[in-house]
């Protein structure tokens, strides 16, 4: 039976430790934040001739799946598509990984 899931947010830069504060609250251990930045025809800005794109952070979470619905519901509380951080959550299962301390993680 899968124990865990990832938690991938997307939000506008600067927006990382306001999810990460509020994925906390509710089980999260930690996160990492990768820096990005989108492509689509919304994002794209025109100054003074030059195309910029908006710059956005991808923030990934691996839990345990017991926490996954409070994490993506306190996340897109806080910066959500209806907040300045325009955040989008989605979760993808996870069979097996390595690499982490498994004691972080409730044995319940």
């Amino acid at each position: 039976m899968r124990k865990f899931e990832l938690i991938i947010t997307i939000v506008n830069k600067d927006y990382a430790t306001a999810l990460m504060d509020a994925a906390r609250e509710v089980g999260a251990k930690g996160g990492t934040i990768l820096n990005a930045r989108g492509t689509g025809d919304h994002s794209v800005e025109k100054l003074f001739g030059l195309t910029i794109q908006q710059e956005k952070e991808v923030v990934l979470i691996l839990t345990e799946i017991k926490h996954k619905e409070n994490i993506m519901q306190s996340i897109i509380k806080s910066v959500g598509l209806n907040t300045p951080g325009r955040g989008i959550c989605f979760s993808m299962p996870v069979e097996d990984f390595i690499g982490t301390n498994f004691s972080t993680f409730d044995e319940k």
